[in-house]
């Protein structure tokens, strides 16, 4: 591996673990106010402009995660490389730090509110950790690539499993909220304002997710692993 990309790992790798730390502690802050007996669903109503506020923070933090990859590489590929690496370790060390902070998630089976743009996503704790590993795995097989050859790319073949793959995830995630009314009512309704708005956030306190749809993210998670074993092949 080039030695550019060697030095990037530890630093790189301290970063988004630190980055981590300063999300689990935003959670800390928010279940302490909100779930002081621990976190669960039905979901407590927050006011529309806290809920804003977190939609805001999940932008900026996706912008932080691609910030360091963009001032690493003026290379497009080797960018999303690192995003994936750092997605991956943000996101898994987010949940160890929570474990340390919180005693929480009491298993990997426990369900979070994962997401909020563009629609809220609600999952068990182990499937984002298994799509983290999956995108750290992506990003040491394109990293390798470009430095056995600056000239490596992923063919489109590749890139088409990887892209379905994730959208069948996404899915998982969302259609649960979304194919129900009063989930997307307490949890999509950032922009409602007046009694409107309250009504939702009230509907919202019934709201408990019911069965994960794990065919949905197996079947997605296959064609990811496809598609990365494929860009591994070319590397």
């Amino acid at each position: 591996m080039r030695p550019d990309i060697r030095r990037a790992f530890l630093w790189m790798s301290a970063f988004y673990i630190a980055m981590a730390y300063l999300e689990s502690a935003v959670v800390v802050y928010l279940r302490a106010l909100y779930y002081p007996e621990g976190f669960d669903f039905p979901l407590v109503p927050m006011d529309y402009s806290l809920v804003g506020t977190e939609v805001g923070r999940e932008l900026a933090t996706l912008l932080m995660l691609l910030a360091p990859a963009a001032l690493i590489t003026r290379s497009a590929l080797e960018r999303f490389a690192w995003f994936c690496f750092g997605f991956g370790v943000w996101d898994i060390f987010y949940y160890v730090w929570l474990k340390v902070l919180l005693d929480w998630p009491s298993s990997l089976m426990s369900r979070d509110l994962l997401f909020l743009i563009p629609v809220p996503w609600v999952g068990p704790v182990w499937a984002p950790c298994v799509i983290s590993l999956g995108l750290i795995a992506l990003a040491l097989v394109i990293l390798h690539g470009r430095s056995r050859s600056v000239s490596y790319r992923v063919d489109g073949w590749s890139w088409a499993l990887l892209i379905v793959g994730a959208l069948l995830m996404i899915i998982s995630f969302t259609i649960d909220p979304l194919l129900r009314v009063e989930g997307i009512d307490a949890l999509a309704s950032v922009s409602s304002m007046g009694d409107a708005g309250a009504n939702a956030l009230m509907r919202g306190r019934d709201y408990i997710p019911e069965h994960y749809p794990w065919p949905w993210f197996v079947a997605g998670m296959l064609l990811a692993t496809i598609g990365t074993l494929r860009a591994s092949r070319r590397a």
